[in-house]
């Protein structure tokens, strides 16, 4: 379907792998953008995650389906279509578990049951297989004296998690190879079993008990976006749907903490939001997680808007370019958004995209050996972008150096023991 999409649509398409299952099947993502494999300056980045578990085949399907819309819709100029497409590279990986689907689909729609292609050849369930970052924060944050110091924003993947030794699927390592190499700005993952959007944290901050809301530094948007997906989905919208299996999510507007349902460790929304600069939700998409073919062109007609709405928030909040007075972009600048506890980095030209609610931000852009820059944002309530540019003065050399200077929370390191630090302080 990819090559027949491509065939139709060349100049806005593109089919890459981004590595391997452990059966050697390829993770094929279809991009779509009106410059295929160029990330244009100012353009945030997008992905749709399918196939995580094997046998919820639903968010698979819609992917495709998405696929061939985009490009037929991109063809007959539908002006919504066009303007996403040129302003939007917009990335889809239907199957990120290819060997549990293989499992599932020999099984089929009636005998895959619940836990059949869950799970990967080798035993892994890839939504808990990423690194635990929320506990490595949390200890830090018990243990520190000053808050401010402690980060949760691109902390370091943990010395146990690193490869070939940790229990790491070759799908999750490919995965986060793909996050580290693209600056996603916004994303979902699509699962089945149940009708609800949920959103991080999904791993609860240890106190006894065993789901509890953990809200991140970025509640209000998180919750907008899960809200977004939620109230545009025609199956969600009705009030007198049945209830899947014992939660009724139809409570909370069909939305949901992670952690306040089922807490999980290493999730993708948690390692997304704590060691990239995306932002990720997880959409369960129907209570049947393997549904008959029958049922798909309904299901496609209850996601449609509810999959082009959602992208569109990609262009919600500020985005704009840090750059020196020679006019060249700054790689990794920080923008701290002024009582937000959660920064993000610029990308390698220096441009930036945060997403934001609609008020008066106050947003600093602040680089090693440059002195930082302080301008307040205005977000409007319509769907577009608020540029706000930096450009950062270089610092005189006589000055201290960036190892000398007081270490901010966007520019520190991780400590993993700062208990002993301060112990030989």
């Amino acid at each position: 379907v990819m090559r027949e999409v491509h065939r139709k649509c060349p100049s806005i398409t593109r089919i890459y792998s981004i590595g391997k299952s452990y059966r050697g099947l390829k993770l094929y993502v279809l991009e779509i953008s009106d410059k295929p494999g160029v990330h244009e300056l100012g353009e945030p980045e997008f992905r749709y995650v399918a196939g995580m578990h094997g046998n919820e085949v639903l968010g698979r399907d819609l992917l495709i389906l998405l696929m061939q819309y985009l490009c037929q819709q991109y063809l007959q100029q539908d002006p919504r279509i066009v303007q996403l497409i040129h302003n939007t590279r917009i990335h889809l990986l239907p199957s990120m578990n290819p060997d549990g689907y293989e499992i599932a689909h020999q099984l089929g729609s009636e005998l895959c049951g619940w836990a059949a292609g869950r799970f990967t050849v080798q035993g892994y369930d890839l939504n808990h297989n990423f690194a635990d970052l929320n506990s490595i924060m949390w200890d830090a944050q018990d243990e520190a004296e000053d808050l401010s110091l402690i980060s949760n924003h691109f902390i370091p993947i943990p010395a146990y998690y690193k490869w070939p030794n940790a229990s790491v699927g070759p799908e999750t390592r490919a995965v986060i190879h793909w996050m580290r190499k693209i600056p996603f700005v916004l994303s979902a993952n699509f699962h089945g079993g149940e009708m609800v959007v949920s959103y991080p944290y999904d791993l609860a901050r240890p106190t006894g008990i065993p789901k509890k809301l953990t809200p991140t530094a970025d509640d209000s948007v998180f919750r907008w976006l899960s809200f977004v997906y939620a109230t545009s989905n025609r199956a969600m919208a009705q009030q007198d749907r049945r209830v899947c299996h014992g939660d009724d999510f139809r409570q909370y507007g069909d939305i949901i903490n992670g952690a306040n349902w089922h807490t999980v460790a290493g999730s993708m929304n948690d390692f997304s939001y704590l060691h990239t600069n995306c932002f990720e939700v997880t959409v369960e998409l129907s209570c049947d997680k393997y549904p008959h073919q029958i049922e798909l062109q309904a299901e496609w007609e209850n996601n449609k808007e509810s999959l082009l709405i959602y992208m569109e928030q990609v262009h919600r909040g500020v985005k704009g370019v840090v750059r020196d007075r020679d006019n060249h972009g700054i790689e990794g600048a920080i923008i701290v958004v002024n009582g937000i506890d959660h920064d993000i980095r610029t990308a390698v030209d220096g441009d930036y995209w945060r997403l934001l609610n609609p008020g008066d931000y106050e947003i600093t852009a602040k680089a090693d050996g440059f002195y930082p820059e302080t301008q307040t944002c205005r977000v409007p309530y319509e769907r577009r972008p608020t540029i706000c540019d930096f450009v950062l003065t270089a610092r005189p050399p006589t000055q201290l150096s960036s190892e000398q200077q007081p270490v901010s929370r966007g520019q520190m390191r991780w400590v993993r023991k700062p208990r002993q630090r301060r112990q030989r302080q």
